[in-house]
């Protein structure tokens, strides 16, 4: 393979985190050079010191300007933040916001001009990362607004996949956010990726209930009668094969989501709470909705243990492996729509043919 390999553009996350160490670890592997041309987005001098500290593999980056000028043997490394920052490993502070929000803008400004293939993000820490230029919720609602798209949080691993209508909002809003156009155009957008992303012809979708027991025929709340029901019967006329609704602790509890693509949860830790019980060391997060690929690990800053040298670098391992199968899976359905089998009426073929 050779200099056609994808560019993955990975941002280095909170600097006081795990996210170098992660990094480190994954990157470590030659396998990984083999596949992809990695472009970390953070800081050669913030690199050096978490691998000093930690211990960690010794990794020669090949500093660029951009990703346009990644070398495709090497792992390159473009520095987007001021030399002097001062990391603070463990520590939630405003200079780990700030780097984290500098990395993430030029990567997502190289992947917008086509410098690399896909991105890939190490974690955040949301409240540090506020400022002027960054009021959003997370990295998903950031990225929506600078590359357009509707975002579908959706959770992947081999076990299961979840997706979730209402994200990064306060609890007590749930219930008024939750809307039947809302569900459906998250099942559209569900649907879309189950079959370009994954390849997956006929998606089975799983939907949950918002309320226990996914209301109980309206004895614990009408949200599944009212909005939920009705969204379902809308999604099927457009040819969706949607399901439900299902109560969550029955579903996952039985095995019941082994029989469906995907599973859309209503709220975040309704779907996420299951899917990392199942699935934490592997999970990947996935926007879902977006005309770019995005993927991160499945965990979050990990202040409690950063600097211990104990994280594990399998989320971002699979987190890098699936942006990578998704870039070509978009690829090569542009590739078949582009040029359809042209259909041939077998009356117009003569004897000789």
């Amino acid at each position: 393979m050779g200099n056609e390999k994808i560019k993955v553009a990975i941002s280095h996350g909170d600097i006081n985190g795990i996210g170098y160490e992660v990094i480190f670890k994954a990157l470590s592997d030659p396998a990984m050079q083999e596949i992809c041309t990695p472009v970390i987005y953070g800081s050669s001098k913030i690199a050096a010191y978490h691998r000093k500290a930690l211990n960690l593999p010794a990794i020669t980056l090949n500093s660029v300007k951009d990703g346009g000028e990644a070398h495709f043997r090497r792992v390159n490394i473009v520095n987007c933040v001021d030399e002097e920052v001062r990391v603070e490993l463990g520590k939630a502070t405003e200079t780990g916001g700030m780097a984290a929000f500098m990395a993430l803008e030029k990567a997502v400004d190289d992947l917008r001009k086509g410098l690399v293939d896909v991105l890939v993000t190490a974690p955040i820490n949301k409240k540090v990362i506020q400022s002027e230029q960054f009021s959003f919720p997370g990295h998903t609602e950031y990225l929506a607004d600078k590359l357009g798209g509707t975002p579908l949080m959706l959770l992947v691993s081999d076990l299961l996949r979840v997706g979730v209508v209402t994200g990064h909002i306060p609890v007590k809003d749930i219930s008024k956010t939750i809307s039947k156009e809302l569900i459906l155009q998250k099942l559209r957008i569900l649907n879309q990726s189950l079959k370009d992303d994954f390849t997956i012809r006929r998606p089975r979708i799983a939907v949950l209930g918002l309320n226990p027991h996914a209301g109980d025929s309206g004895l614990l709340g009408t949200e599944e009668i009212d909005i939920i029901k009705p969204a379902l019967e809308m999604a099927k006329e457009e040819g969706i094969m949607a399901f439900g609704p299902f109560p969550a602790d029955g579903l996952f509890a039985t095995d019941g989501y082994k029989k469906f693509d995907a599973i859309l949860a209503m709220y975040h830790d309704q779907g996420l709470t299951p899917f990392k019980a199942l699935s934490f060391s592997t999970g990947v997060n996935f926007t879902a909705g977006l005309p770019f690929v995005r993927t991160s690990p499945d965990h979050g800053t990990a202040y409690e243990i950063t600097g211990q040298g104990i994280a594990e670098e399998q989320s971002l391992l699979s987190a890098i492996y699936m942006a990578i199968d998704i870039y070509n899976s978009r690829k090569t359905n542009a590739e078949l729509k582009a040029n359809p089998l042209k259909s041939v009426d077998p009356g117009t073929l003569s004897s000789d043919e």
